[in-house]
């Protein structure tokens, strides 16, 4: 049975599920999931596990998201991306000062408070904010707290007198839960003008990089080439916040079968903590709630080797 992490790289016009549902054509095997949804027109890094791996998702989704993208500046739209329709407008008829943009940039940097847009899947009430959008129902949305690590401008300012328009591309780097769309927005307002994403890419989510990435056509290729192991990244990838400790042959009998342990059994700095037996992670203890001293697991990776 097929284990790991598919550095996959999306590719505009597809569902992140989409890419799921493909893979698993791809690979035979309904075990598959990925690691963070992209929005279908926003391309970039979407780390796909299958197998055994697809119990590290929940914390690949933890991991710190980096990505490119550009605002234009003059007009907003009702999904704050190109794609949606254009709710306010203001044309930009003087010219805006690239050191203004920058000074504007590094507001954003650290703890923000953010609105996720309506035409987003977070969930309220039991429905998902698209769904209200969809039925033209506006709704209150709570706000949640993200955190920027970075920002740039990465071009000059662009003007597009015709339109009435200015654009620029940026980098953003932060953490998980950041609607970069709301961003753009609010970026645009902090320059006096309506704003939106004209266009985002992810390069990176967690450890993996754009550079690791295959595309769909490449996965199929390597499959039927007999070569897809080649593709696939350990599952460690997922697990990198944690420290490792290897377990002797004794433990790893009880490990296996989820036994608590003593705190001194296990040599650690701080919990939870991935248990490792001949190299590899078997799962991940952490201190019990009720029980002193006592360590149980948070999660079974393998119980048999």
């Amino acid at each position: 049975m097929l284990e790991g992490i598919i550095p996959l790289w999306k590719e505009k016009g597809m569902t992140s599920f989409g890419c799921v549902r493909a893979i698993r054509n791809i690979l035979g095997m309904k075990k598959v999931g990925h690691a963070g949804t992209l929005d279908p027109e926003v391309d970039g890094v979407l780390p796909i596990a299958v197998g055994s791996a697809t119990k590290v998702l929940e914390y690949m989704l933890e991991g710190d998201k980096t990505y490119t993208g550009e605002v234009k500046l003059g007009f907003s739209t009702s999904t704050e991306d190109a794609t949606g329709e254009i709710i306010e407008r203001l044309d930009v008829i003087e010219e805006i000062l690239e050191e203004n943009v920058d000074k504007v940039l590094q507001n954003f940097v650290g703890k923000i408070e953010q609105t996720p847009p309506m035409y987003s899947a977070v969930k309220v009430q039991g429905k998902r904010l698209y769904e209200y959008a969809f039925e033209g129902i506006e709704i209150e949305r709570p706000s949640r707290e993200v955190e920027i690590y970075s920002v740039q401008r990465t071009s000059a300012v662009t003007a597009d007198p015709k339109e009435k328009t200015a654009r620029f591309s940026f980098e953003v780097t932060c953490s998980k839960g950041t609607y970069i769309r709301t961003l753009a927005v609010d970026i645009g307002k902090e320059l006096g003008y309506p704003a939106h994403m004209s266009q985002l890419t992810r390069r990176k989510s967690g450890l993996v990089e754009a550079v690791q990435t295959y595309t769909l056509a490449e996965v199929r290729e390597a499959m039927n080439a007999g070569n897809i192991d080649e593709v696939l990244l350990p599952i460690d990838y997922g697990l990198t916040q944690f420290s490792k400790t290897s377990i002797s042959d004794d433990l790893w009998i009880r490990v296996k079968n989820g036994a608590l342990l003593d705190k001194e059994e296990i040599k650690a700095d701080e919990y939870p903590v991935l248990l490792t037996y001949h190299d590899t992670i078997i799962a991940l203890y952490d201190v019990h709630p009720t029980k002193t001293g006592k360590l149980k697991p948070r999660k079974m990776f393998r119980t048999e080797l």
